[in-house]
């Protein structure tokens, strides 16, 4: 399964041209078998963007995670586990923000492959599957990008 990240999955639905083709392509084979997902951290992310006026839906947030979900996209729950999990990430050199540790606990418990743009997780030396979001020369877009971002 893929796990996308905020910045991941806002791309994907905008088609922004920051997500780069390879990334595109694995998101877009992966939703095709109904294998791509977020963490319920992202939504929470999502709103507080939207709150603090930093990203602009066409509906509520609540309303809009509901067509994502509607479109085939997965969201995973946060558990204990992965709470828990999240907090051990600082004994293993991760960084302090506590969004990246809930999404990062939920790829590592779940044995997900995350899709991020951000940096600190990229260069993270934990035993993370990651792809790197970014890149240049998007491909056709075959999937339902109904989200405006």
């Amino acid at each position: 399964m893929l796990l996308l990240d905020t910045n991941a999955l806002l791309w994907a639905l905008s088609d922004d041209a920051r997500l780069g083709g390879t990334a595109r392509e694995l998101i877009e084979e992966a939703w095709a078998t109904g294998a791509v997902a977020v963490s319920a951290v992202t939504f929470w992310e999502i709103a507080l963007l939207v709150e603090r006026q930093r990203l602009t839906l066409s509906e509520t947030p609540e309303e809009w995670r509901r067509e994502r979900i509607a479109d085939g996209l997965v969201e995973l729950p946060l558990h204990g586990e992965e709470a828990l999990r999240a907090v051990r990430l600082g004994e293993e050199g991760f960084h302090r923000d506590p969004a990246d540790r809930f999404i990062v606990a939920t790829a590592l418990i779940g044995g997900h492959t995350l899709v991020t743009s951000d940096q600190q997780i990229l260069a993270w030396s934990g035993p993370l599957p990651r792809v790197d979001s970014r890149g240049v020369g998007p491909a056709a877009a075959r999937w339902p990008r109904t989200a405006s971002g």
